[in-house]
């Protein structure tokens, strides 16, 4: 019996397959995904709604799972994510060894950072383990499993103390900002893509917005006015992103991550974007689950497997990737890689949801 569509896992299968299709960058069907005219993009979505879910681990509200066992979830959650991040970084690095051996190039061997792993490997190996070495499009799990050990303190604060954890997750992302404080990288020298001490504030809005009372409460009855304000906001957005118009970094004013848009910072640009973004586009779900539901329907189901599907398309996409320089890339294969690798995923996760019914 097919399961029953999920809105959370509708929009984490919408972010996973965008995802997927900018970890290919310059394919053709780049340009359709919506950071093409955002100011933000899928990252966001999917660190939100991570945080959405923690309260389906937390409980629900009037019988609250035990905080040791909130606790041990959440760290067995983290060990998962910590197990399967190491196996695709293996994966990743020996594809890249044999894509060098096979088009006789040296030169891949620096792709995504990786020229350390061959060049000093006994540091770059320790790096990786503590998560101090990360490679390009293979720094997201990372941040996830930071945020998955942060959790037990996010939820226990919320317990305790409900009015605290916004100031005190806003207070922590406000000094990162204006400090310029990240996690640096060994053995090369450098940052953290994705800055927990930032990436944390969008983890914890998704954990606030979700409940009915408190922060998620106000935006619900404020819902409309929020809409009317987000619509004009996100049309100039989008304006701005067609016409090539940004602030140039060097003319900022201090504290310049205040006002610039950047990624790794996840800057204030970027978060009050995606927050307008999703109330916009939030409705939309209805209406693809009551008129589309076999694409809403698909969209879920990779959402439900998100870690499996994550992992996958991770590997498939650096496949793209080679390929793609192998042969010059080009419409015909951009499609083929696309199509092949949602399709793989697909049936992967249809693999996985069976298997789960069977046991």
């Amino acid at each position: 019996m097919p399961r029953a569509i999920n809105v959370v896992d509708f929009w984490r299968g919408f972010a996973l397959v965008e995802i997927f299709v900018n970890h290919i960058p310059g394919n053709v069907y780049e340009q359709f995904t919506h950071k093409a005219l955002s100011l933000s993009d899928s990252a966001e979505l999917f660190v939100f709604l991570a945080g959405w879910s923690l309260k389906y681990v937390e409980g629900p509200a009037h019988a609250p799972r035990p905080t040791v066992h909130v606790v041990g979830r959440l760290g067995l959650r983290a060990g998962k994510l910590y197990a399967a991040h190491m196996v695709i970084v293996m994966m990743a690095i020996a594809m890249l060894a044999v894509t060098s051996l096979w088009l006789d190039n040296p030169l891949i061997l620096e792709w995504f950072n990786a020229g350390a792993v061959f060049t000093d490997p006994i540091e770059a190996h320790i790096g990786l383990v503590f998560l101090t070495h990360q490679l390009g499009y293979f720094d997201i799990l990372p941040l996830y499993v930071v945020l998955l050990c942060l959790s037990p303190l996010v939820v226990i604060l919320h317990r305790r103390w409900p009015a605290l954890l916004l100031p005190v997750s806003a207070a922590v992302y406000l000094t990162a900002l204006v400090g310029q404080i990240t996690f640096p990288t060994w053995p090369t020298q450098g940052e953290w893509f994705f800055n927990p001490l930032c990436w944390q504030f969008d983890f914890v809005l998704g954990f606030l917005l979700s409940r009915p009372e408190g922060l998620g409460g106000f935006a619900a009855r404020h819902m409309t006015a929020i809409r009317v304000i987000a619509l004009p906001l996100i049309v100039a957005a989008a304006v701005l992103r067609l016409e090539g118009i940004e602030l140039d970094p060097t003319m900022a004013p201090f504290p310049r991550l205040l006002f610039v848009n950047d990624k790794s910072f996840l800057t204030p640009t970027r978060i009050v974007h995606f927050l307008l973004l999703a109330t916009l586009f939030a409705p939309t779900f209805t209406f693809f689950e009551r008129y589309v539901p076999r694409f809403a329907g698909a969209l879920s189901l990779l959402g439900r497997h998100s870690l499996l599907v994550f992992c996958l398309g991770s590997i498939l996409s650096l496949a793209g990737q080679i390929l793609r320089f192998a042969f010059r890339g080009g419409l015909p294969l951009d499609t083929i890689v696309v199509c092949v690798g949602l399709a793989i995923s697909f049936v992967v996760a249809r693999g996985a949801d069976w298997w789960e019914r069977a046991r």
